[in-house]
């Protein structure tokens, strides 16, 4: 089995769209973020590897789930391509060349697309995806390469007005 855990990025502060691609997180967002990474540890679900957007709203909630979830932040992968909305073929691909040994991998991104990712990669998502969503998805998979779009279950969608 191999599990794909999708987050969309933590609340981030509004400023211009001009700004958009350097837009850190606001307070609520650290916090909210910091709620959902322990959720997932007590639920024992901890990265092997972690994808993520390089904007500064995605790589910076990638670094505290990472660190609260007591992993390297030398597990991030920054993907620029995260940024921009791939097909879900695109997305595939990315998936399919992480490293083998990587059981759990989490990628970090933005809406509409980490929306459209959970939901064109399972067959039983019907959720929305406020910020610090976390969608943790199950593929009865032994390598990525065998990853097909609607062949995954997800186990968990967690995020942070559900757990308060």
């Amino acid at each position: 089995m191999k599990r794909l855990v999708i987050v969309r990025h933590a609340k981030a502060v509004h400023t211009g769209y001009d700004r958009d691609f350097n837009r850190e997180l606001a307070e609520r967002g650290i916090s909210d973020a910091s709620l959902v990474a322990m959720e997932l540890k007590q639920l024992d679900i901890i990265p092997d590897y972690i994808l993520s957007s390089s904007a500064t709203r995605a790589i910076t909630t990638a670094r505290l789930y990472a660190n609260d979830l007591g992993v390297s932040k030398q597990l991030i992968e920054e993907k620029k391509e995260l940024y921009f909305d791939f097909t879900t073929q695109d997305f595939i691909d990315m998936i399919q060349s992480a490293p083998e040994k990587t059981q759990t991998l989490f990628v970090f991104g933005h809406n509409p697309y980490v929306h459209f990712m959970s939901s064109n990669l399972t067959y039983n998502f019907d959720g929305h995806m406020p910020t610090a969503s976390t969608v943790v998805i199950d593929f009865e998979i032994d390598s990525w390469k065998e990853l097909e779009a609607r062949s995954g279950m997800v186990k968990h969608h967690l995020y942070p007005s559900r757990l308060r």
